[in-house]
């Protein structure tokens, strides 16, 4: 009886120990809201699903592709386009059935993109299912890397796809978005909560320590749910969702540390991998933006075709079309294709204009982080901004505004300098480890010099693993 008292107690103490852990909330203070024009109700569109997909390459950093197949293959979802040069292990796969239709190559005939031309026969190549949980951890790994669905868990530093014979410290997952225009992902995940506990499941067969980040203001019902990981509430502006951030708050990288990251939707097809058995990449794709008529969400696969979901879709003009959020998505044509990792389509005006006075003029519609326009007293209204860049490079100066966005512990700007003086030794000190293009994007917006300084970091990133190699 004193046993079972004993063992009731400690039991109460796991459980209360948990709920307070539920209840602190990691408060944001450093970081920048912009309110965009265009945004989304939580519905679903109707749209055709389109007839060319394509995966690109240069989604993947560090990447070297070397093609399985050419064109006029017939290939299934699932089927092998091409794996990289210097780890075979790592396959990159269609995401429909259908055709090879082109195979666009670059300067030096560099493989920019493998086009799929989609059929009708929606077939798939058939893995065997599992329970993930009743695997081994080697068993995952194998299923994941001959699926094709390895390249969905990336780890940091550099950010790019995981090293399969790591064993990282923790991985983490945010599950919610502070990026303008960011898709819902409690809306994006609701109804498919098997396959995320699964993919969760997988998660834990890699590593036992995963830590899942969400919005202290929203519902968040589909992952406080989820068992067997270690949840954490954030609250406070972008960047509050990026994963980076997240982990500077929670388990800081050092010099010889691996962390994994991965999404809230590629959980789910690692999850319909095992339980189902096939490779599909559907996912809850964002439309949204100034310039889109009706933002919605649609049901699309990765690599998909953006031409049925703008199409009669966006207004008369001259147009940005971004796969990604304006801070770090990439410019794409209105038949372009979603990027590999991107979970919306924002479309914006192009701002191909020289304005008269500029800066000097009144501004009275204007966005303004520097309040140098009046527009700052209406701090709830929501602007149609464009890709303007209001002005030309100039030298940087060490101003204190990056500070001021960024909520992690490092010094950007001095950062910047190493990168671009390529001091090894002063970017490990400085934090390079720590740190991805996404996580400076906001000092890119709110920069007086206009330095690209996502680009700057990947620059210094590459440098390092050069080093490292």
């Amino acid at each position: 009886m004193r046993s079972a008292n004993l063992n009731l107690c400690i039991f109460a103490a796991k459980y209360l120990n948990r709920v307070l852990k539920m209840s602190e909330v990691i408060n944001i203070k450093k970081g920048l809201d912009i309110r965009l024009q265009g945004k989304a109700e939580n519905i679903i569109g109707h749209a055709e699903l389109p007839e060319l997909f394509a995966i690109k390459p240069t989604d993947f950093h560090g990447v070297t592709p070397k093609l399985m197949v050419r064109e006029g293959d017939q290939v299934k979802a699932g089927s092998v386009l091409f794996f990289d040069k210097y780890r075979p292990e790592i396959k990159f796969v269609s995401p429909v059935s259908g055709t090879v239709s082109a195979i666009i190559r670059g300067e030096r005939r560099k493989v920019l993109e493998v086009v799929v031309k989609r059929d009708d026969a929606n077939a798939f190549v058939e893995f065997p299912t599992a329970d993930p949980g009743s695997l081994s951890r080697q068993e995952v790994i194998g299923r994941l890397l001959e699926a094709g669905a390895w390249p969905l868990i990336r780890q940091r530093p550099y950010d790019v796809i995981a090293n399969a014979n790591d064993n990282p410290k923790a991985i983490f997952i945010s599950a919610f978005e502070s990026a303008p225009l960011a898709p819902d992902c409690d809306f994006v995940v609701n109804g498919q909560e098997k396959y995320l506990q699964a993919g969760i499941e997988v998660m834990k067969k890699l590593c036992n320590n995963v830590h899942v980040g969400i919005n202290a203001d929203a519902a968040s019902k589909p992952y406080l749910a989820l068992k067997g990981v270690q949840m954490h509430k954030f609250d406070g502006p972008h960047p509050a969702g990026n994963v980076g951030v997240q982990i500077s708050k929670i388990s800081p990288i050092n010099k010889g540390e691996t962390v994994w990251v991965t999404q809230p939707q590629d959980l789910i097809i690692m999850g319909r991998l095992f339980l189902d058995g096939v490779y599909d990449s559907t996912k809850n794709i964002l439309l949204a933006g100034s310039e889109v008529v009706k933002p919605a969400y649609y049901r699309t696969r990765i690599g998909a075709c953006i031409t049925p979901l703008v199409a009669s879709n966006v207004k008369e003009g001259t147009i940005r079309y971004i796969s990604g959020n304006v801070l770090t998505g990439k410019q794409i044509t209105a038949d372009g294709y979603l990027g590999y990792y991107h979970n919306q389509i924002t479309v914006i005006p192009e701002g191909d204009y020289f304005e008269f006075m500029g800066w000097a003029a009144p501004g009275l519609g204007k966005y303004s982080v520097s309040r140098s326009f009046f527009s700052w007293l209406c701090s709830k209204t929501n602007y149609r901004m464009d890709a303007n860049l209001h002005g030309g490079h100039r030298a940087i100066v060490v101003s204190g505004q990056y500070d001021k966005v960024l909520p992690m512990d490092i010094l950007p700007e001095y950062l910047i300098k190493a990168i671009m003086a390529e001091d090894i030794d002063k970017m490990e000190q400085l934090g390079i480890y720590e740190v991805v293009e996404e996580d400076l994007a906001l000092c890119e917006f709110v920069c007086t010099s206009k330095i690209n300084i996502q680009e700057i970091v990947r620059n210094g990133i590459n440098l390092m693993m050069k080093e490292m190699n």
